[in-house]
């Protein structure tokens, strides 16, 4: 009896200790643990200073003083993850359009789509590429309380070879316009890459392929040597920083496998050997499957010239039908927008082209959750709702098992033990 009086000594204790710090008891109609596929029904989930403390059921002991967040009939998942978005980039401007702004102008309509990311239940971004290191002050921002936001993996410029995608291609010769961040040799990569960091970047960009929305390269064709992606794979990694490839031709996203890089960002013309090669070293792939269907729709009204968006409709089914054929090879797929190519907060749209195209609901949502934690090296604090994580909740009325739409009108979303979204 008496050991059974320290424990409960013990456990009293910390709930009197909980209670002097700040704390969230919600409570739901069921909850979604997605590294199993199990619901857990009537759970209570205590939030103590940002942090998951435990995840019990209705009826066990809340602290004296707790907030409470009631939430009869609601499915709670872990926060949303989306690894790739460009939160400096408006949907509406598109071809030479952006011109008309100033280079100022960028980082703040940023703050209006970290806002709506966050609201949509995407508690976790990876950022990848923003001029003017504008990423690193948005993180910073949020960070910092000053705006609302999603926790942002920063990324800074995106590397690339002179006069590929991710160099400004849009230029005569007589503006002298070029990325501070290309790269023509290994060495320079290297150097690139300690650049990146000194200055905030947490995940390197590298684009190893031409691209849809730059002017004059084919969307396909490799733009950076195997020697050229390892050097930036290897300073990367010995700095403990994650890489992740724009690739859309073949050849480069298996360049960019072979040389290391851990994510392989559109793959849109992938074949059975990149597939094959993906799958053998455990290689994610980051499909962006949905924003054609806005590009098409919308892009010609926003600027975009025809020949991107000729590009855009030449990789479109190739890359669904690829998206269809590596995740029943067993690719591991992690959930990746492009948000910024259409607008934010709309990210969870994906979810049912996903699904459309071979995607369990299930596997859909694990790809935006543990799968995407797992990729950014953040399993445990991101991706579930478990004790040590990052109190960060979505809320869905409905079974998103059953209809993965439900996604896209969260009801209620919580991030770090703050409840910044309730319908």
């Amino acid at each position: 009896m008496r050991g059974f009086g320290v424990a409960a000594a013990a456990a009293m204790a910390a709930l009197a200790g909980a209670a002097d710090a700040r704390t969230l008891a919600v409570s739901a109609e069921r909850l979604l643990d997605p590294a199993n596929g199990r619901y857990v029904e009537k759970p209570l989930v205590l939030i103590v200073d940002g942090k998951v403390q435990s995840v019990g059921k209705a009826g066990d002991a809340v602290p004296a003083g707790a907030e409470r967040l009631d939430l009869p009939g609601v499915t709670l998942l872990p926060g949303l993850i989306d690894m790739h978005v460009h939160l400096t980039s408006v949907a509406e401007i598109g071809g030479y359009n952006y011109l008309e702004y100033s280079d100022a102008f960028w980082p703040v309509v940023a703050t209006k789509h970290a806002k709506a990311t966050l609201e949509a239940g995407f508690t976790t971004v990876r950022n990848v590429g923003s001029e003017n290191y504008a990423d690193v002050g948005l993180r910073e921002a949020i960070d910092g309380g000053y705006i609302p936001g999603p926790r942002i993996v920063t990324a800074t410029y995106a590397l690339g070879a002179t006069g590929g995608h991710c160099d400004s291609t849009f230029f005569p010769p007589s503006m002298a316009e070029k990325s501070p961040f290309t790269v023509d040799s290994p060495d320079e990569a290297r150097a690139k890459v300690r650049l990146a960091k000194k200055y905030g970047a947490q995940v390197i960009k590298v684009c190893a392929t031409g691209g849809v929305f730059s002017r004059g390269v084919s969307v396909g064709a490799q733009q950076l040597s195997v020697e050229e992606l390892k050097a930036i794979a290897d300073e990367a990694h010995m700095a403990g920083l994650k890489v992740a490839a724009h690739a859309h031709g073949a050849d480069g996203i298996k360049a960019a496998i072979r040389a290391g890089i851990d994510t392989i960002e559109h793959v849109s013309l992938v074949d059975d050997e990149g597939i094959q090669l993906a799958k053998a070293r455990g290689t994610y792939f980051a499909m962006d499957i949905y924003n054609t269907d806005y590009t098409q729709a919308e892009g010609k009204k926003n600027g975009v010239l025809e020949a991107n968006l000729a590009k855009d409709r030449e990789v479109a089914d190739v890359q669904r039908e690829g998206f269809r054929k590596s995740l029943k090879a067993g690719v591991k797929h992690v959930f990746a927008t492009d948000a910024g190519i259409y607008p934010h907060g709309q990210n969870a749209k994906q979810f049912a082209v996903m699904v459309r195209y071979g995607a369990t609901p299930l596997q859909a949502i694990q790809a935006a959750t543990t799968t995407a934690a797992e990729a950014l090296g953040q399993s445990g604090q991101v991706g579930r709702i478990t004790p040590g994580a990052w109190g960060d909740l979505v809320g869905v009325n409905g079974d998103p098992l059953a209809d993965v739409t439900v996604l896209e009108r969260p009801v209620v979303v919580v991030k770090g033990g703050e409840v910044v979204k309730r319908n």
